[in-house]
């Protein structure tokens, strides 16, 4: 960490918002991610400190396309997370759970830790290694729902997506890790960085199917390699420089054709490379899927609220 990420009190106008560059690449870029620590709020009760309308705003201000608030510890109860975008809030978000747990390792110090997270009544484990300043947090993201897409989704979709005559690949499906979202397939990494999405009609028609949105990747190479494309307009996020949930449905997608290792690069397009590690494991119950990435806390700032 940088000077810059030194430690912020919070004051009786103020709460803190710590920004954290998950899934770095390199050491470099990553997508910035508000963490509010609500243990540190200068309330007693943190519920009283941002409504749920303002907790949307603070990505908005604070200029990441996600924010991850971290609740109160309480004796060895796990630590609840919740996730708001600038259209509200999400049932689970990947990279602010990398985000989440970078912070938190962040806090302690030290070299590994592991951490038992509740997000949307689940309870999970979260872990991280320390690497000078960056930290490698992982994570089972839990049961991926995986169908095939109809071809009236895939025809919705892939429209709006701007996908280049001949790029299409078949097996495209719908997966789920709390809320749905379309996974792609497209032939090479040129052609997704070459899509050119309306966005308007991509969020028209990820509205009228229910999705959260459409990951859209290259077939992976022989050693797992993929470059993806995130586009949420249905939650106020015209593309995501990462996304980890997303990854970790395309890693439970892939499973059953051989790829159990993925190395996701994202972020390109808008100049933050970011790197996404995912595996899988065939189950009786279905994929058992693992993600992790690189995280750096990069700094603090007091965010004003106002009490209710």
């Amino acid at each position: 960490m940088g000077d810059d990420s030194a430690v912020v009190a919070a004051s009786d106008d103020s709460v803190v918002v710590t920004i954290v560059n998950a899934c770095l690449r390199g050491g470099r870029g990553g997508s910035p991610t508000s963490v509010v620590d609500e243990s540190l709020s200068p309330t007693p009760d943190a519920k009283y400190v941002l409504s749920d309308a303002e907790r949307s705003r603070v990505p908005v201000r604070m200029g990441t396309s996600h924010a991850v608030f971290v609740g109160r510890v309480v004796g060895d109860e796990p630590v609840d997370l919740r996730f708001f975008a600038a259209e509200g809030e999400l049932p689970a978000c990947g990279h602010g759970t990398v985000a989440a747990v970078a912070y938190l390792a962040g806090r302690r110090g030290g070299g590994e830790h592991e951490f038992r997270l509740r997000v949307s009544g689940r309870t999970f484990v979260g872990r991280a290694v320390r690497d000078g300043d960056q930290i490698r947090a992982s994570f089972d993201p839990g049961p991926v729902a995986v169908r095939d897409a109809t071809s009236f989704e895939v025809g919705l979709v892939v429209d709006a997506l701007g996908v280049a005559a001949g790029d299409l690949v078949s097996g495209a499906c719908v997966a789920s890790l709390g809320r749905a979202r379309m996974l792609v397939p497209v032939t090479t990494p040129g052609a997704v960085v070459a899509l050119g999405p309306r966005l308007d009609r991509l969020r028209a028609a990820c509205d009228r199917l229910g999705l959260l949105g459409c990951y859209v990747y290259s077939h992976p190479t022989r050693t797992g390699g993929v470059v993806a494309r995130m586009f949420a307009p249905s939650i106020g996020v015209p593309e995501d420089i990462a996304n980890v949930n997303s990854t970790a449905c395309l890693a439970a997608r892939m499973a059953g054709s051989g790829f159990t290792e993925l190395t996701v690069d994202m972020g390109d397009v808008l100049g933050e490379p970011a790197t996404i590690i995912a595996s899988a494991r065939p189950s009786s119950t279905g994929a058992r899927v693992l993600v992790g990435a690189d995280a750096m806390i990069v700094r603090a700032v007091p965010y004003p609220y106002h009490a209710r």
